[in-house]
């Protein structure tokens, strides 16, 4: 198998692993998630919820993100834990040329919606956006209101 269809192939396998959000954030114009995520997502459940989420990633700032996320800011952290998010994974990929970063966490609260609103609220992760929106390259395929770009969960196997 060549390296660009092992590299099409594992984008897919990945993709289709796991499915959408988006974050919001009124003040850096990042909307609630809307669409066939908030659709089918239920606010209140005692299993994980799986959400997913891809972006480009500028080249030149690779290195900056990376070390940006080995030391991430401590209120951030505390937030995501606040916002019942656990299992939360950032990953790297070149693909034809481009980087991505795709994403994957998942939500154990019983309330999605108040929670992301909580987190959006938040002074110091409207700073760690700002800093890590300025180094991604939002995709063309994003719905209004979207920063990263939805996926859909189309298989789960535990």
């Amino acid at each position: 198998m060549n390296m660009k269809l092992l590299c099409r192939f594992t984008l897919c396998f990945f993709v289709l692993s796991i499915i959408s959000c988006s974050r919001s954030a009124e003040d850096n114009q990042h909307k609630e998630a809307t669409g066939t995520g908030k659709d089918t997502l239920q606010t209140t459940t005692s299993e994980a919820q799986r959400f997913g989420m891809v972006i480009g990633l500028k080249p030149d700032k690779i290195e900056q993100y990376k070390q940006l996320h080995a030391n991430a800011w401590p209120g951030v952290l505390e937030q995501l834990n606040e916002s019942n998010i656990r299992n939360y994974s950032i990953f790297l990929q070149k693909i034809e040329g481009r980087y991505y970063l795709f994403s994957y966490f998942e939500y154990v609260g019983d309330n999605y919606q108040r929670d992301m609103k909580k987190m959006a609220a938040d002074s110091v992760t409207q700073e760690w956006w700002k800093l890590t929106d300025s180094y991604q390259i939002p995709l063309d395929s994003r719905k209004q209101g979207e920063w990263w770009t939805t996926m859909e969960e189309v298989f789960h196997h535990e």
